[in-house]
C-alpha cells in the first residue's frame, strides 16, 4: 500500500485546527450572533475536516488481483491487465495510470512533493506492473 505521508499529516492537522477553531469561535463569538449562525459555524468547521479527510485518505493499494486507487472523492479497482503503465515526469503532483481503454487515472496515493519517497513508491509500482503484465502469446 502506498500513501502520502506529508500530506496525511497536514491534511489532518489543518481538519483538527479548523474544526476546534470553528467550535471555540461559536462558543466566544459576540452575542449579537444567534443559535443558527453558531451551529453553522461548527457544521462548517466539521465541513472542511471532512473535505481534508478525503484528501488525506488516497492511496494505491495492490493485491494479487490488481490495484485500487483510492482517491479523494472517487475509489476505482483495477485489473492488472488494465493498466498499461504509470509514468510521473517532473513536478507532476502525483503518478498517471494509463489504462488500456485509453483513458487515465491519477493515484493520488503517490505524492509528488515527497520526491524521493515518491520516486522509490513509483518504482514498485512500476516493477509490480511489469511482473503482472500479460506476455504475448508466441507467433
Amino acid at each position: 500500500m502506498w500513501r502520502p505521508r506529508t500530506t496525511r499529516i497536514t491534511a489532518y492537522t489543518a481538519a483538527g485546527v479548523m474544526v476546534l477553531g470553528m467550535i471555540v469561535l461559536a462558543v466566544v463569538v459576540a452575542p449579537q450572533f444567534k443559535t443558527f449562525d453558531r451551529v453553522m459555524m461548527v457544521l462548517f468547521g466539521l465541513f472542511c475536516g471532512w473535505v481534508l479527510h478525503m484528501l488525506a485518505r488516497c492511496r494505491v493499494t495492490a493485491d494479487a488481483a490488481g490495484l485500487t486507487v483510492v482517491n479523494a472523492f472517487r475509489t476505482r479497482r483495477l485489473a492488472w491487465a488494465q493498466v498499461v503503465a504509470a509514468e510521473m515526469n517532473e513536478g507532476d503532483p502525483w503518478p498517471t495510470l494509463d489504462l488500456a481503454d485509453g483513458t487515465s487515472v491519477g493515484a493520488m496515493g503517490i505524492n509528488g512533493a515527497e520526491r524521493a519517497r515518491a520516486a522509490r513508491d513509483l518504482a514498485q509500482l512500476q516493477a509490480l506492473l511489469r511482473s503482472h503484465a500479460e506476455t504475448p502469446d508466441p507467433a
